[in-house]
């Protein structure tokens, strides 16, 4: 870093020396004769003493309350001239702009010598007007780095003021709402969200409006599984590996456009905006935490910004101990000659262990139209889940009921590793809003695992001589690689046209290994090969978009077209018995080619009287089946729960239709009402299918997947932000909707229409400031009876992987429900210290222990009900402290002579020698 200083400061000093000495007849002393009207010479000065135009003036316009840089904004540099004409001076306008988003403004190529002044001007703000000038002081005992630093002058941050005669109807506040309403999304503002802090992404999401987060951290928008991003880009990150503390906001994408990725149908988009700030100067925030487990955590931030340079960097470290008990009844009915059995087990789950989160980042601005950008992801975590399960199994049988009993204890170890980098690049063009911008994305998550099932099974309850030891281990490992190259270019035609266009290549690598055996009473592991499997998959999407918006009068529109095709390609390594009884070890291979698929997408606007806005958009969608979902190998790693993919699957596609009105009220009270309708062909959706063991030859009940006829999911949602009083804001939200499954079961009796069923959910969010600097947020959700299962986890590109896990893009059950449910939390905060830097914040979760997990399933061969609940009425106490100093000088103040000796020798007729 250092050398490279002294390799730019020498080609500066070499352009500087060679400007000047260009316009010196005979190249002499770097100094005219007549020195520009100065005596003594003290000044670099071409022939005829006219100065060298190497001067440069930057900074920063910002409003004066909010600190936050100002586009549109006028700059002008005036210099009073000597009119040869009107023998007079008079002003004259040198230099000049227009700010862009960030108000940075940048005037080069300026005379070194004179008085200038700085005229800025902006609609609804006061004039600024600040006399400047370079601080050259050759020749009164300085040395050159102080020339050097006095022909580029950072004017730093200048605050706009607003005109109180033209505002004096607006009100003007620093603060972001809690909710705020874009374009083609709802923003949700976690820094106002106070009951997620010390916690993690999963958290943020129970009070984001249009989610649904069950008590395991499974989070669906509008009853499906959204596709996760961070920072625009897709990641092999998942929310409860993401702490809360470093999200900034999260944006809603109900129904995204052709600009965003096509996969995803039957959902939308969760973009997590993480925090990054780029304040001149330095400043960052440390955190700490503990919650009633005695569960600790320690946090973070630093942002350090000088001239063209922003540096940041975080970090987290957690500990987390989750408790769940839970029951499971479930009767099988008689098939294949089996007798039918009930089952009632009793789970105490219990995960406990800790997770580390780096990220860091640089921004070099080249210049003000080129921007390079560099960051990093380091995520490692440990988990020890445990399990102990008590089992009572009935058997009807010809001669009567048999009882039996099991003691299951599940010790596991989890590891995961998550490494991310990014590299992206920003032009801006000199015609407003015109912009070109292209980046790589690289992410890998690696895990293993090592679990222990020991069974202690009485044939006959009871009966201690019926006893039967039984151990079984897995042992897993996975790797996930996720890969995208993107650019995107954007051209305004007018004010209010605007074309954008782009294209975007997704590379992802998945591999697993699922080692089932037997662990014999000496030791080791006896590898079950019939149950076990090694697979990897590739799958790429290639995809380009083009989009044109346009207004006329109140009324927009945009219109979108998306191109995508695709292809996966896997090998999978396992064991099949042959019909002799001999085991033979064989590959797998699976792939598919998916032609191009055109996706468009049409948003319509109107603007209504009143601050009231109409819209109506449509969209049409895809997703496509991942190879967990895919490849027909059964999963024992649970022998209760066991999973198998079908290879017979087909891509399913979603149109979609949203009407929405937006309209605004009263200051700062907002609604938005939408009506929204998806219909989906060939949907991807979980079935229960019976089996045989390949060891025992016994009957299983096999979680598959298979593609229903069609499906669709309806409904009326309504958000509202109301300021009650100036210490009470309130959000709410509610959500009702209805879906229906048609299902095609090959090879039984087709079920026209399963899952049928009208559902709703309701959340509300209030904030109360209370004096002495506290504020109390207090929030509520309610789900009613939903079907099965509202969407499971959220879909991020990724899997499972080391324990042969599957895929979630999944919608729907066409065989069951879950029950109603829901919670109350809340949280209290207290800010204390000058500009209130420090706070403590005490948060508890589930106040009344109503969130659980019931859910019921039926099929043609079983019934069966979980109910689960975890950690209810959980508390939590975090501490912030933030720090910081706006000093747009902050690298300056550093010694440059020792760097500087080398090239002053070249430089001596510039000026006095220290």
């Amino acid at each position: 870093m250092k050398g490279s200083k002294k390799i730019w400061l020498l080609l500066f000093s070499v352009a500087m020396t060679y400007g000047t000495w260009a316009q010196i007849p005979g190249g002499g002393s770097g100094f005219p004769a007549g020195g520009g009207g100065r005596p003594g010479g003290g000044s670099f000065g071409g022939g005829g003493g006219q100065a060298s135009n190497i001067g440069h003036f930057y900074g920063r316009i910002v409003d004066a309350k909010t600190d936050k840089g100002m586009d549109g904004v006028s700059v002008q540099l005036i210099q009073s001239k000597f009119d040869t004409v009107s023998r007079k001076r008079r002003d004259t306008v040198i230099a000049g702009m227009i700010t862009q988003k960030k108000g940075d403004f940048s005037l080069e190529n300026l005379p070194m010598f004179g008085n200038f002044r700085l005229k800025i001007t902006a609609i609804g703000y006061k004039t600024y007007e600040e006399k400047v000038a370079f601080q050259m002081k050759m020749g009164n005992g300085q040395d050159i780095q102080s020339a050097l630093a006095g022909v580029d002058r950072d004017l730093g941050n200048i605050k706009m003021n607003a005109d109180a005669q033209t505002l004096e109807q607006v009100t003007v506040t620093a603060s972001k709402p809690l909710i705020s309403m874009g374009v083609d999304r709802k923003i949700y503002n976690v820094e106002k969200d106070i009951s997620a802090q010390g916690g993690s992404g999963v958290d943020v999401m129970r009070n984001v409006p249009s989610v649904q987060v069950d008590i395991d951290g499974n989070v669906t928008l509008r009853n499906a599984p959204p596709t996760i991003f961070v920072d625009g880009r897709p990641t092999t990150l998942t929310l409860d590996q993401i702490p809360a503390d470093e999200i900034a906001s999260v944006e809603i994408i109900t129904n995204p456009g052709a600009k965003f990725d096509a996969s995803g149908g039957t959902s939308g988009i969760l973009n997590i905006v993480l925090k990054k700030n780029r304040r001149a100067g330095y400043n960052g925030n440390i955190r700490a935490g503990i919650d009633q487990r005695g569960k600790f955590n320690l946090g973070g931030d630093i942002n350090i910004k000088q001239g063209k340079v922003n540096f940041f960097a975080n970090a987290n470290y957690g500990q987390r101990k989750s408790i769940s008990p839970g029951t499971t009844t479930r009767y099988t009915f008689p098939f294949n000659g089996s007798p039918g059995d009930s089952l009632i087990q009793y789970d105490n789950n219990v995960n406990d262990g800790y997770f580390a989160f780096g990220r860091f980042g640089l921004d070099y601005l080249i210049d003000n139209r080129n921007t390079l950008s560099f960051s990093g992801t380091i995520v490692h975590g440990t988990f020890n889940p445990y399990t102990n399960s008590d089992l009572y199994v009935d058997t009807l049988l010809p001669g009567g009921t048999k009882y039996s009993y099991t003691r299951r204890l599940s010790p596991s170890n989890f590891q995961f590793n998550n490494k991310g980098g990014m590299v992206s690049y920003k032009h801006t063009f000199p015609k407003s809003g015109e912009e070109l911008t292209a980046d790589f994305n690289y992410s890998k998550g690696t895990n293993s695992s090592d679990n222990t099932t020991n069974s202690s099974i009485y044939a006959v309850k009871g009966d201690p001589s019926s006893l039967f030891p039984y151990n079984q281990g897995q042992l897993g490992s996975g790797t996930n690689e996720y890969i995208t190259a993107q650019t995107d270019y954007t051209l305004p035609v007018n004010d209010k046209s605007k074309f954008e266009a782009g294209g975007r290549i997704a590379v992802r690598n998945i591999s697993s290994a699922n080692y089932i055996g037997i662990i014999p009473p000496s030791g080791g592991f006896d590898t079950l090969s019939l149950l076990s499997s090694q697979y990897s998959y590739r799958d790429r999407v290639f995809a380009g978009y083009v989009t044109y918006s346009n207004a006329y009068k109140d009324f927009g529109y945009q219109l979108g077209l998306r191109a995508e095709s695709s292809d996966y390609r896997g090998t999978q390594n396992y064991t099949v018995k042959e019909p002799g009884g001999n085991l033979a070890d064989t590959t797998g291979y699976f792939s598919n080619n998916f032609p191009i698929s055109l996706f468009p997408s049409v948003f319509l606007t109107q603007k209504l009287g009143g601050d009231q806005e109409l819209s109506l958009n449509y969209t049409r969608r895809i997703d496509r089946p991942s190879f967990f979902q895919l490849f027909p190998f059964t999963n024992y790693s649970d022998s209760l729960n066991l999973s198998s993919g079908n290879p017979n699957l087909q891509p399913q596609f979603t149109n979609s239709f949203e009407l929405s009105y937006d309209k605004n009220y009263n200051g700062n009270n907002t609604i938005l009402a939408s009506v929204y309708y998806k219909s989906t062909t060939n949907l991807i959706t979980r079935y229960q299918v019976s089996g045989t063991n390949p060891i025992t030859d016994s009957p299983v009940v096999i979680n598959t997947f298979v593609n229903a006829k069609s499906s669709f999911v309806g409904g009326l949602e309504l958000i509202g932000r109301n300021a009650i009083t100036n210490w009470w804001d309130l959000t709410s939200n509610l959500n009702v909707y209805t879906s229906q499954i048609n299902l095609v079961d090959t090879g039984k009796t087709a079920i026209p229409t399963a899952g049928q069923i009208y559902s709703w959910f309701a959340k509300i969010n209030n904030s109360f400031k209370l004096p002495k600097g506290f504020t109390l947020q207090l929030s509520g959700d309610y789900t009613s009876k939903t079907v099965l299962p509202p969407g499971g986890t959220a879909s991020n590109g990724g899997g499972q992987g080391g324990g042969g896990g599957f895929g979630n893009t999944v919608s729907g059950n066409a065989q069951g429900y879950s029950k109603p449910s829901g919670g109350v939390d809340a949280a209290l905060k207290y800010e204390f210290m000058k500009n209130k830097a420090a706070s403590f914040t005490l948060s508890v979760s589930d106040i009344f222990r109503t969130r659980v997990y019931d859910v019921f399933t039926t099929s043609t061969d079983f019934n069966q009900e979980v109910y689960r609940r975890r950690d209810p009425q959980f508390f939590r106490l975090q501490f912030n402290y933030r720090f910081g100093k706006f000093d747009v000088a902050l690298f300056k103040r550093k010694n440059l002579k020792s760097e500087m000796e080398s090239i002053q020798g070249g430089m001596q007729g510039a000026g006095p020698q220290q």
